[in-house]
């Protein structure tokens, strides 16, 4: 059975409970294509009202899931480095990189990332992976 991306998981971290989700988003063209598709990882300290929507939108050399040619939560660029973000792991990862550019999970306020000024650090701290 698939998980759902958008229920939130746990993640313990030095005695800190997080939640973390990933859904997709893309806008239909109405003949069975879709475009401007989106992967959002969402994390959050565990009772914090304030959360970080981290955001991997698809662009020239940045790969996101579009029902053709990328699995589900694999984010990935054009040179085939790739970052499965139903993996813990990757999360956590993400959080960590997070953490390092400023996020204050104590903060009440959401913010937004760009994934990708993230993705090059995760990558190197995952190492290689395939898109499945």
């Amino acid at each position: 059975m698939a998980r759902s991306g958008t229920k939130a998981r746990r993640l313990v971290v030095d005695g800190e409970t997080f939640l973390w989700s990933l859904s997709h988003t893309h806008r239909a063209l109405g003949d069975g294509r879709y475009e401007d598709c989106c992967e959002t990882l969402v994390l959050r300290l565990f009772k914090a009202r304030g959360r970080l929507r981290i955001v991997f939108r698809a662009g020239h050399g940045r790969l996101v899931p579009d029902g053709c040619l990328m699995p589900s939560g694999a984010v990935g660029t054009a040179l085939g480095t790739t970052l499965n973000l139903h993996e813990p792991g990757t999360a956590r990862a993400l959080l960590d990189a997070a953490l390092a550019h400023g996020w204050r999970p104590d903060h009440p306020a959401s913010a937004e990332m760009d994934g990708w000024t993230l993705f090059d650090a995760v990558a190197a701290r995952r190492g290689p992976t395939s898109p499945g």
